[in-house]
């Protein structure tokens, strides 16, 4: 087989969290590009909505549809609804920073709920087809932070899901090994996403990640969707149970 025909995703059924914006919207935009009918999914709808939009005037094929991953329900409901996927990105996260002594139960059960259950629920709901079907590619969106404790900001709540997550997907791959499914992930560095926030206003956080980063920037969404590609791809036919790393060398120091 041609090595850029392993890269095709021409009929192909691709599902992404998070969809609306970041590295989710990069990542549709990725899959959408090299052939894949894409679901653009954002717990905000009208996010969706505009991400999908700016695919489908490309003449690329996307949907949007509003989804809640911490919801069993809807998870269940809309994999009824669906045929097998092809392809499914967990990327739906959220990040906020607080120190571990301030922080409420429900802060913790918030971030854990949709940065590492919601990542297990969604991979359980569109998994059950993709196992019937003997076939499909999971790609869970981690973390360097899963193996590094970030600094300045205190938020071990993230930290703690970020590292499940590559257990999780380490555990996925080994179930599902035997039965068509692979389950890899991709650890990033610092993204300029809306996650990050305002760098006027976080100046502190941002100059000592740069100070940390041997390639002194921050990553770029398409950065990371081009990881995603490869995983989701037929390129990568004998990787499961990967965490890739994309962080400008953070982790190597």
């Amino acid at each position: 087989m041609p090595y850029m025909s392993k890269f095709d995703l021409t009929g192909r059924l691709a599902l992404v969290t998070g969809a609306g914006q970041g590295i989710g919207e990069a990542c549709a935009t990725a899959l959408a590009e090299a052939g894949a009918r894409v679901l653009v999914t954002d717990l905000d709808l009208e996010r969706a909505k505009a991400a999908a939009e700016k695919l489908t005037a490309q003449g690329l094929q996307a949907e949007p549809r509003r989804l809640d991953v911490t919801s069993t329900a809807q998870l269940n409901a809309l994999a009824e609804e669906l045929p097998a996927l092809d392809i499914v990105v967990c990327n739906a996260g959220i990040a906020v920073n607080t120190p571990a002594e301030d922080m409420s139960d429900e802060e913790w059960d918030r971030v854990i709920g949709i940065n590492l259950t919601g990542v297990f629920k969604t991979c359980r709901a569109f998994g059950r087809k993709m196992l019937g079907a003997g076939r499909g590619s999971i790609v869970n969106i981690g973390s360097m932070s899963a193996d590094i404790v970030n600094t300045p900001q205190p938020q071990v709540h993230y930290n703690a899901a970020k590292a499940g997550v590559h257990h999780l997907t380490r555990s996925l791959a080994v179930e599902w090994a035997l039965r068509g499914v692979r389950v890899n992930a991709v650890a990033p560095t610092y993204i300029e996403t809306p996650l990050l926030g305002d760098p006027g206003e976080r100046k502190e956080m941002f100059d000592r990640w740069i100070d940390l980063t041997p390639m002194k920037r921050l990553g770029k969404p398409e950065e990371i969707a081009s990881v995603v590609l490869f995983l989701a791809s037929d390129a990568s036919s004998l990787m499961t149970g990967s965490i890739v790393t994309a962080d400008a060398g953070y982790t190597a120091i």
